[in-house]
């Protein structure tokens, strides 16, 4: 792969992960675009590194609560750091099981359907819009939420749902305050994209001799610095509930895809 390719496609990686308008897709259209022409192992190694990246830089953003996280759990009490641990892991049940069972029926399913992908868009701008409007409120993430927000992220496996955008809607609009539904949906992935990293590895065989290791190495790098950057502006963003400019971004997008469909 291309150095120049690869560290662009760093910075789509880096900046569209965080943002609600769907970074696999944005990821697999540039790679078109640039006329990638990778060999499907090292274009998946690539997708991996860059998905590595940035959850180490969601690590980096959010290390204090992380680190009071470990620290709470190996009192070994009931306290706020074992509850907040529980449910995340609450949350990541749907989209594991989906995983494991369904993940290549909906790949096969929704595979170059536009058209699905276009709608998907349209309702993740419906999210985004309805979480703009939504009261502010101090409520905190509850047990109940928590299976919420986690049957929101297996329904983002679909095309043009993006990942961070729904859960991040669907926990404004149960009422969660802005700033902790952000910083749960953020900590939520980590452990899902470590273990999707792990899957996809254990079913690469070994024959990667073609790989670039400094074309790796500067798309990790890009996909990290700009992941942090990414991060920390979207926290800010969601606080400021200016999430309806990616409404717009995700509905212009949606309808650019049904009309290509159909045309």
């Amino acid at each position: 792969m291309d150095i120049i390719i690869a560290v662009i496609l760093g910075i789509i990686q880096g900046v569209t992960e965080f943002l609600p308008i769907s970074s696999s897709g944005h990821l697999e259209i540039a790679k078109t675009i640039l006329g990638d022409n990778s060999l499907p192992k090292e274009s998946l190694l690539m997708t991996l590194v860059l998905h590595g990246a940035t959850a180490l830089s969601t690590i980096v953003v959010f290390r204090k609560d992380i680190q009071d996280i470990f620290q709470g759990l190996f009192q070994f009490k009931k306290n706020e750091a074992f509850y907040f641990s529980l449910k995340i892991i609450i949350s990541m049940i749907p989209a594991v099981f989906i995983g494991l069972f369904f993940e290549d029926f909906i790949t096969e399913l929704f595979h170059k359907n536009i058209l699905l992908v276009g709608v998907m868009l349209w309702i993740t701008a419906l999210l985004l819009f309805l979480a703009n409007r939504a009261e502010v409120t101090e409520k905190k993430i509850t047990f109940k939420s928590a299976i919420g927000i986690g049957i929101m992220q297996a329904i983002a496996i679909l095309p043009g749902i993006s990942r961070s955008g729904a859960t991040i809607a669907i926990g404004v609009i149960l009422g969660i305050d802005k700033s902790k539904a952000a910083r749960f949906s953020f900590i939520m992935v980590i452990p899902l994209i470590f273990g999707s990293m792990a899957k996809s590895i254990l079913e690469i065989d070994n024959h990667v001799s073609e790989v670039n290791i400094l074309s790796l190495s500067l798309g990790f790098i890009a996909s990290f610095i700009t992941g942090i950057i990414a991060c920390k502006w979207m926290i800010e963003w969601v606080k400021n509930s200016k999430l309806w400019y990616f409404s717009v971004y995700c509905l212009v997008g949606g309808s650019i895809a049904i009309i290509f469909e159909l045309l």
